[in-house]
């Protein structure tokens, strides 16, 4: 693996960024941008995703990295629970639901893989050095 050295070099943190754009452009064009406690919860918890992953990363220490990727992996499964809401309300379509959805479901895959690499990782942190 090639050493990271910012946490814009991780394929996770880059793919968080399109899902945090895509909800953002869901909302400021479908009628969702009225719904203002559902708007604020989706647009939190997808930024939550790639907030949490910077945030761990520059923790400097391996398992705080984990911890808070344990967090943008969960409010990446939250992001995807609002979905289903705005789905059913009608705010978006099947196919715009699904390309998101799906979005949200190779994100947390590649999260808990990365997690998985971290644990069975010896390296501790530079903060440990």
């Amino acid at each position: 693996m090639a050493t990271i050295q910012n946490f814009e070099d991780l394929e996770i943190w880059q793919l968080s960024r399109v899902l945090c754009n895509e909800i953002y452009s869901v909302i400021s064009s479908t009628p969702l941008k009225s719904d203002y406690k559902l708007k604020e919860q989706i647009n939190g918890s997808s930024g939550s995703v790639m907030d949490n992953i910077a945030e761990g990363f520059e923790r400097d220490g391996n398992k705080e990295f984990r911890q808070f990727l344990s967090i943008a992996k969960a409010s990446c499964g939250e992001t995807r629970s609002q979905l289903y809401r705005i789905i059913d309300r009608k705010y978006i379509d099947k196919d715009k639901f699904e390309e998101i959805k799906q979005l949200t479901v190779k994100i947390g895959n590649k999260i808990g893989s990365f997690m998985n690499y971290l644990k069975n990782n010896d390296f501790k942190g530079n903060k440990f050095k």
